[in-house]
């Protein structure tokens, strides 16, 4: 009898079945992330700042003319400045986003890591800036849209790139610094008047012993990115000292020229002198710097005054605010 031959039985594998579709999860942190980058490239901080110094100009000027400030031209005007800061901050970083690389207090800026490309970076800028002259082209006036371009460009074409070439920087870059309540005014009034001219002044005056608080604090950072300011290029203090206190003192008048051209009340005046001195004070004694061999102790100084002018400011113009409201 004949052996049987086995027959090889072929198994067809059952069909694959396909895996369940799955929504592609965010890297956790990711979007964060990049809200905090966005708000770094745009400075929120710096540009609420402006917005809200802008804010107070509109409403003086309108308080001049007998306008309700809670009109939609008010949020417009706002909308617009800001939108202009945020577009020159974002200009700023792309031009400075090498030295910023170099200093702890700016490297983790997304332009300096490389997290947003330097195309995307002017891109934004760029865009920013069109909106926003855009945006106060229709809503306010050509010449507060003149002011806010001119003030973007010497804050990103001059004031910038000069920041490596001398320390005059700091005093051009106080101009567009200062701009926010003329803005403001403009858009309210649609002219430069005497009282915008001082609400420019306080501005601009209030930022020198707030910035050599700021250079002192970072004069080693500053160094490492080649920025000449002036405790960089005299380091022994005494320029810087100096600076600090003769805008100090000038501060007291220059915030007495609202009271002087009409716009408030003797109570401003008090008010607005005590600040000044209170001010000076600590300027006064950030002036110990000279003194001290401790760097911890000169830090800490150059830290209260920094402290000290931003807690000024914002108490000086709620003030006059509140002066002038009572006033009218």
């Amino acid at each position: 009898m004949a052996p049987q031959t086995a027959i090889p039985i072929r198994m067809t594998p059952p069909p694959e079945v396909p895996a369940p579709h799955t929504l592609a999860v965010p890297e956790p942190g990711r979007t964060a992330q990049l809200i905090a980058d966005f708000r770094e490239l745009f400075k929120v901080r710096v540009t609420g700042m402006v917005v809200i110094t802008g804010w107070a100009g509109f409403y003086l000027g309108s308080m001049q003319s007998g306008i309700s400030t809670m009109q939609r031209g008010l949020l417009d005007t706002l909308v617009g400045i800001g939108m202009i800061s945020a577009g020159s901050s974002a200009l700023n970083q792309a031009l400075e986003r090498k030295s910023d690389g170099r200093m702890k207090r700016t490297a983790d800026r997304p332009l300096a890591t490389g997290r947003f490309s330097l195309g995307f970076g002017i891109l934004a800028g760029l865009g920013a800036l069109a909106l926003g002259g855009g945006w106060l082209m229709l809503h306010t006036n050509a010449l507060t849209v003149a002011l806010a371009m001119l003030t973007a460009f010497t804050y990103v074409a001059v004031y910038t790139p000069l920041k490596r070439v001398t320390t005059l920087a700091t005093f051009i870059g106080a101009f567009p610094g200062a701009m926010g309540p003329l803005l403001g005014w403009t858009a309210a009034r649609g002219q430069i008047e005497w009282p915008a001219v001082a609400l420019f002044a306080i501005l601009f005056v209030w930022q020198f012993p707030h910035f050599m608080a700021i250079a002192w604090l970072y004069r080693e950072e500053y160094g490492k990115a080649g920025i000449r300011m002036l405790p960089v290029v005299q380091p022994d203090g005494w320029s810087t000292v100096v600076e600090a206190l003769f805008y100090a003192v000038v501060m007291i008048p220059v915030s007495l020229a609202p009271w002087k051209l009409g716009m408030t009340g003797v109570t401003y005046a008090v008010l607005a002198a005590a600040l000044g001195i209170f001010y000076l004070a600590y300027t006064i004694r950030f002036a110990g710097i000279l003194r001290t061999r401790n760097q911890e102790r000169s830090r800490s100084l150059a830290r209260d005054l920094l402290k000290v002018s931003v807690i000024y400011l914002p108490l000086l113009m709620t003030t006059l605010m509140l002066c002038a409201i009572a006033k009218h």
